[in-house]
């Protein structure tokens, strides 16, 4: 199993001309030209030229790529890449021509200008989406949303998305987020912060080196400076985005090749003018067809930001360097109504997303129609244009606020606290609910214990369901610890493994293979306990034990033959395994009844060695695997809605495939099977509550609580499974 992230491009706030980019403010659209410089900053060539409204346009249309894309595609457009190379372009052209007309960089004042410019609209969508959250979200998904919130407003959202993208045992929320695509926005915060320092220090690096090489020019030290930077970092990115592509995506050092193209192009600006007509007007429309074709062309998803990122940033470095022409694509992108989209497009990329995912959230749709998709993005430009003119220009235009620094600094603050108090009085109530199911008594949740014939009483009918939603990342199956002494696997393939139970014990048991035998080391954890026997567990994600396969790859073959190997060599008295495979088919409910559940393959051939070295194999049946995750259902619906329940027939096969196993002979009296499906299916009917605890803490992994609750019922079978004969 993998996690899997949906990535939504950004959209850049570049600087204006107090520090931050005339693009910047909704309202700019013929930013001035920059003022001419004394003669002795003209050495490394002329003026730069006076900012061309092409860009603006530029922006615009990348925002309705990326809305299109997110909303009908589901694809990388490529746009992100364009909005990290301009917001450098400005950033930099902005402090170089401070350095060059020798005005004070004034980082403080420079920062403080920014962020009080960013703020306000995210804030404005950040109390929009808590609310709507906890309206309409279920609460599973909440603990994910909080967190975010809190990365996004400090501007390290894509380091929280990459920790969870390449964590797999992190709870798959991150995919609905109506904040992750904040993570763009978050690196160029990043950006803002660190550029600003390397300009400053390239600064005082070119004022002592002039000293010696007084033709040296400051565009030439920050030349050097920002090449090494795109070397370095292009080669991290291509490195990075072939083995880890997931963290590469939202990783910031990945991505600094692309800020520092855009920089080399300010920096080079004054000379772009000597590029020939005849050569910049077919290069202008290159590089506007080759962002247009990027996602289309491009099969992006699995290999950005890499080497491929350089077709959409070289394709707007060539529009960036494109002369003004009648018949150029600069005329086409200076239209007045990508100027217009162009101003509101800071609000617009916030908006889009969250309103697209509550409404596929609130519909239960899977995809987006024209018709649907249309509305979408009307709803979004309304409320962007309206978060430009009530909130930001106000801001932006209210003098008093920006006389002195300490109110820009306090609106800061006042800014961030309008976003942390409701988030607190959430988090509040979330805590309070977690209280008040930390302090049940246990025969308020007794779980699969209910089920059982020797169980008197009643949970009582107003006890909370156990574990909350909201903590269901608590919940895998993690109750040993590292295997060490003679119990630590010499071979690298064998990357977790776990003890627990009796270190002294004489009797040892094995549980080999995926999640979905790790999920039931809670009930084996309690067994061993109770039986003074030690267990150890060896698993990996995604693999499930058997022989060598091709439906389960290189690296889970390596795997498995190193965990057989293990097994060998420490000759424990049983190994439990998961020996059948549950999967959603094909029929109009994702399923294929009767079909769904089969043998692992080459099951056989793993268990074989095992059995034939005398050592006991006892092969469990997979759990059932529900069409969407049950805990979502449970908060949507309720525990008894027959929403969230399914029939027994419609999820497994209507005999265990391990039965034939068993009936064949050819595995010896060392091979027996456990069933556990009538403790997760009562009465033939799959439910996501049992005995007040949730039984799933997605579609098909158990909580650690509720494996827990069937450990009596688990030791029963076991030993008879090891004994049949009583």
């Amino acid at each position: 199993m993998e996690s899997r992230v949906h990535r939504p491009n950004p959209i850049e706030v570049p600087p204006n001309s107090q520090g931050c980019s005339p693009l910047f403010s909704p309202q700019a659209t013929a930013p001035q030209a920059t003022p001419k410089a004394p003669p002795q900053a003209l050495k490394t060539g002329p003026a730069p030229a006076a900012f061309r409204p092409e860009l603006q346009g530029l922006r615009a249309l990348a925002v309705v790529l990326v809305m299109v894309y997110h909303v009908w595609i589901g694809r990388v457009s490529g746009g992100v890449d364009v909005f990290l190379l301009l917001s450098a372009f400005f950033l930099t052209g902005s402090f170089i021509r401070k350095v060059e007309t020798e005005k004070p960089l004034a980082l403080s004042t420079y920062w403080l200008t920014v962020f009080r410019r960013l703020l306000p609209a995210a804030v404005v969508v950040l109390l929009a989406v808590i609310a709507a959250s906890v309206a309409l979200l279920p609460k599973v998904r909440w603990s994910s949303i909080m967190e975010q919130i809190t990365a996004s407003l400090l501007y390290v959202q894509n380091w929280q998305l990459a920790r969870d993208s390449v964590d797999y045992y992190a709870t798959d929320h991150a995919t609905a987020s109506p904040l992750q695509h904040f993570w763009s926005l978050s690196i160029q915060g990043q950006i803002f912060l660190l550029w600003p320092v390397l300009m400053l220090v390239g600064m005082l690096a070119w004022k002592k080196l002039r000293l010696r090489f007084p033709a040296l020019g400051y565009r030439a030290v920050m030349g050097a400076v920002f090449g090494l930077i795109l070397a370095c970092s292009l080669a991290y990115s291509v490195i990075t985005t072939a083995s880890r592509q997931e963290w590469a995506y939202f990783d910031t050092l990945a991505r600094l090749w692309e800020f520092a193209l855009g920089s080399l192009l300010a920096i080079a600006l004054p000379w772009f003018h000597k590029i020939p007509r005849w050569l910049g007007i077919p290069l202008g429309w290159a590089g506007l067809g080759a962002i247009l074709a990027c996602g289309m062309v491009l099969q992006v998803e699995q290999q950005f930001p890499g080497y491929l990122a350089l077709w959409p940033t070289l394709a707007a470095a060539a529009i960036i360097m494109a002369p003004a022409s009648p018949w150029g694509a600069n005329r086409l992108l200076a239209h007045p109504v990508l100027g217009w989209l162009g101003n509101v497009s800071y609000a617009l990329y916030l908006w889009h997303w969250p309103v697209m995912i509550f409404f596929l959230v609130e519909s239960g749709n899977k995809s987006i129609d024209l018709g649907e998709g249309l509305g979408l993005m009307l709803i979004s430009l309304l409320l962007a244009w309206a978060t430009t003119r009530i909130v930001e220009a106000p801001l932006r235009s209210w003098k008093w606020l920006s006389a002195k620094s300490q109110r820009v600094g306090l609106s800061i603050a006042v800014l961030i606290a309008l976003v942390l108090v409701p988030l607190s009085g959430w988090e509040y109530k979330v805590s309070a609910e977690q209280n008040r199911a930390a302090s049940q008594m246990p025969y308020d949740n007794p779980g699969a214990e209910i089920l059982t014939p020797d169980f008197a009483g009643e949970p009582d009918a107003k006890a909370v369901v156990i574990p909350l939603t909201t903590k269901l990342d608590e919940e895998w199956s993690n109750f040993g610890g590292d295997c060490t002494g003679q119990w630590a696997p010499t071979s690298e393939k064998i990357q977790y493994c776990q003890q627990g139970g009796d270190p002294g014990a004489t009797k040892t048991v094995m549980l080999v293979g995926d999640s979905h035998a790790q999920h039931w080391s809670g009930a084996l954890d309690v067994m061993a306990s109770e039986q003074g026997w030690r267990w150890i567990l060896l698993t990996k994600p995604s693999c499930r034990f058997g022989g060598p396969s091709e439906t389960r790859g290189e690296e889970c073959g390596d795997f498995n033959a190193a965990a057989a190997d293990y097994v060998l060599e420490h000759q424990p008295d049983t190994v439990i395994t998961v020996g059948t495979f549950t999967a959603l088919g094909e029929d109009a409910h994702g399923r294929t009844p009767g079909e769904q559940e089969r043998v692992v393959p080459d099951y056989e051939a793993g268990v074989r060695p095992i059995l034939e070295a005398g050592i006991p194999v006892v092969a469990l049946r997979d759990t059932p695997r529900f069409v969407t995750p049950a805990p979502e259902c449970v908060d949507r619906h309720g525990a008894e809605s027959d929403k969230c329940s399914a029939p027994v027939s419609e999820m497994m096969a209507e005999i265990s495939p391990l039965e034939a196993l068993v009936s064949g002979g050819t595995l010896g009296a060392n091979f027996s099977t456990m069933d556990m499906t009538d403790l997760l299916c009562p009465e033939g009917i799959c439910k996501p509550v049992i005995g007040k605890v949730l039984v799933y803490m997605d579609q098909s992994h158990l909580t650690g609580v509720f494996a827990r609750t069937t450990a009596k019922e688990f030791e029963r079978r076991f030993l008879a499974a090891l004994n049949p004969a009583g």
